[in-house]
This record gives structure tokens, sequence and C-alpha cells, in this order.
């Protein structure tokens, strides 16, 4: 028998905006290293793990790009977008004046560290996501791979080829992705039932 195939979830592109759009006021450590997880899931489609593994030399700002070793050890390049290169080094620069260390990018040491000073674990990344969106006020529960699911689906729709989003996911194989194809077309289907006239 086939398995039935769940589609995956995923923020639109206004729900992604208000999820990465910054309080008013001063930002403590704290806020400014949230928003800069959330930045980064959403920039590069990475996965949590590969998130919470993330080390300073990993990360090369002048190339807008980062490494990632992903499932079964295997290493991809990544671009990064230029908000997510600044909230990083927004995040870093609050580091070094709040713990006094010498956090930078393509230093060493983790990228995301808890208030105590160690990495910090994919368990707290999905509270730390699941706070953003409920601040936001996103009736959607936020987790890291609906950033990432979100990640692709926009990509597909503004008309990015399916083999380039595998390699950017880090998918084996391309069936995997195939399955944004589906969200796509479902949201085209919506969009063509409740706009044609003759479609009611």
């Amino acid at each position: 028998p086939r398995r039935h195939l769940t589609l995956p979830t995923y923020l639109t592109i206004a729900e992604a905006n208000l999820l990465l759009t910054l309080p008013d006021g001063s930002l403590g450590i704290k806020l400014l290293r949230n928003f800069a997880i959330a930045e980064l899931l959403y920039a590069t489609g990475i996965r949590v793990s590969e998130l919470a593994s993330m080390d300073l030399n990993d990360i090369d700002s002048t190339g807008m790009e980062i490494r990632v070793l992903g499932k079964g050890r295997k290493e991809r390049i990544v671009p990064i977008t230029e908000p997510a290169v600044d909230r990083l080094n927004r995040y870093l620069n609050e580091r070094r004046v709040v713990r006094s260390d010498n956090a930078r990018i393509g230093g060493a040491g983790p990228v995301f560290i808890s208030l105590r000073g160690t990495r910090l674990t994919t368990r707290s990344i999905h509270r730390i996501l699941k706070q953003l969106g409920y601040d936001a006020g996103l009736t959607k529960r936020v987790h890291p791979h609906e950033l990432r699911h979100s990640f692709a689906t926009h990509l597909l729709d503004s008309g990015a080829d399916l083999r380039a989003i595998q390699e950017l996911l880090g998918h084996a194989h391309l069936t995997t992705t195939q399955k944004y194809t589906h969200v796509s077309l479902e949201r085209l289907l919506k969009i063509y039932n409740d706009k044609h006239p003759r479609a009611k």
C-alpha cells in the first residue's frame, strides 16, 4: 500500500515577515540571539540540528555563505542573506559586551549559546521559536521545520529550480524535495477555486 502523503505546514510570506520583525526599543542579548536564530533558519532552510551544531568558523560573512554539516556527515555550502548576517553580527557584538568573550564570525566555538554559556540544544531552539511565534501573534505554532518548509515553499513559488532547492536543503533524493510541488499546487488550486468566477 502507498503511504499517505502528508503535506508540510509552512508560514505565509506575511507571517514570516511578522515573525522576523524586531520589536521597538533596545533589545537584550537573549532577544537578539532569538531573532538571529529565526532569521538564519528562514534564510537558509537548514535543519535545527545543523543550526545547533554550527560553529563561528562555519560562517563566511564576506562570501555570504555558511558551511553546514548535514545528515550522514555530508558537508554543503548554503548562501545566507544580508539581514541574517546583520542579525548574527548584532547578537555576537552584544554577546562580546555582556560576556566579555571573543565571539566573532570566523572565530571558534558555538554560534548560539544559552545564557549560561553552553551550546544551545535543539529542544531549546524549539522553545525559542514557539515563544517568538506567540509574541508575534501568530495562530500557528512555529517550529524549526516549519521555517525549513517555508524557505523551500517560498523559493519554489518564486520560480526557483527544484534541484537547486534540493541542494540547499541537503536532500539526498529529489523525491524528498518534490513534496513542496504538492504544496504549491494545492495553494494554486485554492486560489483558482477562490478567484475563478466559474469555479464556485
